[in-house]
């Protein structure tokens, strides 16, 4: 049984939304799933799992949140060599360029990443969460 973690910062519950429909999807498709917002995750908890979902809703000028996530990831980057992740996120401007420089971060990590990311504007739509639940499968 695979071991997925769902990792996610989420300041008006749309990151949350997506995050619990990755996790469901990967339930759903046998895995042992674990949720931890950003604060509750750490680098040393990496190696626990086959892979990892990591959502963060694009803050500012397109970066990720400043204060609980982007730390905590940044110290995850030097573990992610070879780990399969996936990345999900919402927006509310711009033109997702966040997530396109996160996905650069986690290739030159050496992250494998295992399918497209997943951006939505505000509150994920039902096309967003389906695309939540196929990521979530993706992970297994």
């Amino acid at each position: 049984m695979s071991k997925i973690a769902v990792v996610y910062w989420s300041g008006t519950g749309n990151t949350e939304a997506m995050a619990n429909a990755v996790a469901d999807s990967a339930k759903n498709a046998g895995a042992a799933v674990s949720m931890y917002t950003a604060s509750e995750f750490a680098a040393s908890m990496v190696d626990e799992f086959d892979a990892i979902a990591f959502g963060c809703p694009a803050m500012g000028a397109e970066v990720l949140e400043e204060d609980e996530f982007e730390p905590m990831f940044t110290d995850c980057e030097s573990k992610l060599s070879g780990k399969r992740i996936a990345l999900f996120g919402s927006y509310g401007w711009g033109d997702g360029e966040w997530m396109r420089n996160w996905e650069d971060t986690c290739r030159n990590a050496g992250a494998n990443l295992v399918c497209d990311s997943v951006i939505c504007m505000e509150a994920p739509d039902d096309a967003a969460e389906a695309e939540c639940r196929s990521l979530g499968a993706a992970l297994v």
